[in-house]
């Protein structure tokens, strides 16, 4: 990752924005609508911003919103960039960068993602505890520029323990039945198999995706605070008899958009009011 194509994004977003984000939003599928409630916002293709990919997932609009929520200055990804679309992980986490550059300290990450835990069911808003890299690929691979990162970041409380508890206190005061678990990265595109799933299981995952992990791992690296949320759009193969298809995660999360929406905001203005460091 070159520093002088991340300058060129940041100041290249600088000159368009007012004010500078502390907070950084990623929406994930079907989930962009959170980005419809920001008050005065600045819209910004990707494609026009220098470095950035083009997001080609349907449900994604591929723009960054800035502006004002809940008294935070965000900025937010209305969709995101994915491994499978062909990028490499260096493209999948730019934004990342960027964010980092302008700003940002805490990131708020959602997805949509595969139940694995036959106890979650569609609809089901889960707070990521922690994560599992199931792809053997990691966006910090290659050399390490230290004005970045270190060379060996911990990832222990990858997910941030103060921000997790942020959350569990705005699901209680929605009286909001919030899940918790283990988000696994596989790198699609294709759905698992039933026999992947039971595997999933074995080894302690609760929900599945095709995102996410990535994002955090850059985050953690620039020393950014993270959020994890995953939609639970549809129980993963083999858990119900029946076909997946991206159609049903569009359904499900624009199905849930209210708690969502509520959800996310109560948490945003928490942290604005001093909550979670």
């Amino acid at each position: 990752m070159q520093i002088n194509q991340i300058n060129e994004a940041t100041s290249f977003i600088k000159d368009k924005i007012s004010d500078l984000p502390k907070v950084g939003l990623i929406l994930g599928s079907g989930l962009g609508m959170l980005a419809d409630e920001i008050e005065n916002p600045v819209k910004i293709k990707y494609d026009e911003i220098p470095g950035f990919p083009t997001s080609t997932v349907e449900g994604h609009a591929g723009q960054l919103v800035s502006g004002q929520l809940k008294g935070l200055p965000v900025l937010a990804m209305q969709g995101r960039f994915h491994f499978y679309e062909g990028y490499g992980l260096d493209a999948v986490t730019f934004p990342v960068r960027v964010m980092k550059a302008l700003g940002v300290e805490k990131l708020v990450v959602t997805n949509a993602a595969g139940g694995v835990n036959p106890n979650l069911v569609p609809g089901d808003l889960m707070l990521i505890t922690d994560h599992i890299n199931n792809t053997s690929q990691n966006p910090l691979m290659g050399p390490n520029d230290s004005d970045l990162g270190v060379r060996f970041p911990d990832m222990s409380t990858a997910y941030d323990r103060d921000l997790q508890n942020v959350a569990r206190s705005a699901a209680s005061e929605l009286d909001m039945n919030l899940k918790e678990g283990v988000y696994v990265w596989n790198t699609g595109p294709s759905y698992e198999t039933p026999a992947e799933i039971k595997m999933l299981q074995t080894v302690g995952g609760d929900a599945v995706g095709m995102s996410t992990v990535p994002e955090v791992i850059v985050a953690r690296h620039a020393g950014i605070d993270c959020l994890g949320i995953s939609c639970i759009s549809n129980m993963a193969a083999g858990i119900l008899d029946q076909p997946l298809s991206h159609d049903e995660v569009i359904e499900t999360t624009e199905n849930v958009r209210q708690t969502f929406l509520d959800f996310v905001k109560e948490v945003l203005l928490r942290i604005s009011n001093g909550e979670g460091r």
